[in-house]
């Protein structure tokens, strides 16, 4: 039977570090960088979805406390945990132009051309997000919460090529006998292993020109969303029948990534007038 309870506990500690540059001579930044860890017993992530065995909004497996009696024996790090997290934006107009540094001489007609532009961007890496391994459809402990797997030793995690597949175990034979059910009374091993992290980078180009009747000008825009086109894989994803790590899973496919973190390139253009 289910039951409601506030029985939850957390904790977070972080050490956060900001550097900002105000806005001067056409050039602006910021830097924030976060080492961090939050701990709980249960928790949920946005970057996966709520559906598990065809079961809607009931989230991973994991997320439910299987044992209630001994909640405390689902403490880990959270579902989101980030040991470490940077961002880095910025705006800067380029020093070429009519009164700018370079070519602060220009007449109209050549001004027109390459005074104006500024370029701005947005910057995010993280370190990787927690993980658990998926016992399958097996209830150790209560009945309809299944429990993740317990790990007996900690394979290599990262991102491999694995047989036309990316997988994130370096040898996913030999990673899944690393894992095992749980006695009766265990909830398994949560969120002990890491997959990727995210990362982005987004970049704007703009081009102003000032119209001769006051206060109106009008305004070019190139932006591209991932510029790289980085790819970053979601170790939680959750795939047609299964999570993502799942003991389930065949052997040569165990761990096999489903979904990605990132979005592939994008760009798109905007001509804009201002009065």
């Amino acid at each position: 039977m289910y039951g409601g309870s506030s029985i939850g506990t957390s904790t977070y500690h972080a050490l956060q570090v900001n550097l900002r540059k105000q806005l001067s001579r056409g050039v602006q930044f910021d830097f924030n960088y976060t080492f961090s860890k939050s701990i709980d017993i249960t928790s949920a992530a946005s970057r996966v979805g709520f559906s598990v065995y065809g079961y809607q909004n009931i989230g991973l497996v994991g997320t439910r406390l299987a044992n209630a009696f001994s909640p405390n024996l689902a403490r880990a790090v959270s579902d989101y945990d980030l040991t470490h997290q940077m961002n880095l934006n910025w705006i800067a107009d380029l020093p070429v132009g009519k009164g700018r540094a370079l070519a602060h001489d220009a007449n109209g007609i050549l001004d027109a051309f390459i005074g104006g532009w500024q370029v701005s961007g947005l910057v995010r890496w993280t370190s990787g997000f927690p993980f658990s391994v998926d016992g399958g459809q097996r209830w150790p402990t209560d009945w309809f919460l299944t429990a993740v797997s317990q790990m007996t030793a900690r394979p290599k995690t990262g991102v491999f090529k694995q047989n036309g597949s990316v997988s994130v175990f370096a040898d996913p034979v030999a990673a899944q006998s690393d894992f095992t059910l749980p006695l009766p009374g265990g909830v398994g091993s949560r969120n002990v292993l890491r997959g990727d992290g995210f990362a982005s980078w987004d970049m704007s180009l703009g081009k102003r020109w000032k119209l001769p009747r006051e206060s109106q000008s009008l305004q070019l825009r190139w932006e591209v969303f991932n510029v790289p086109n980085l790819t970053r894989f979601n170790a939680q994803g959750i795939g047609s029948s299964s999570l993502l790590t799942s003991l389930t899973q065949q052997p040569s496919s165990f761990g096999a990534y489903t979904s990605l973190l990132t979005q592939p390139r994008v760009m798109q253009f905007a001509l804009r007038y201002e009065f």
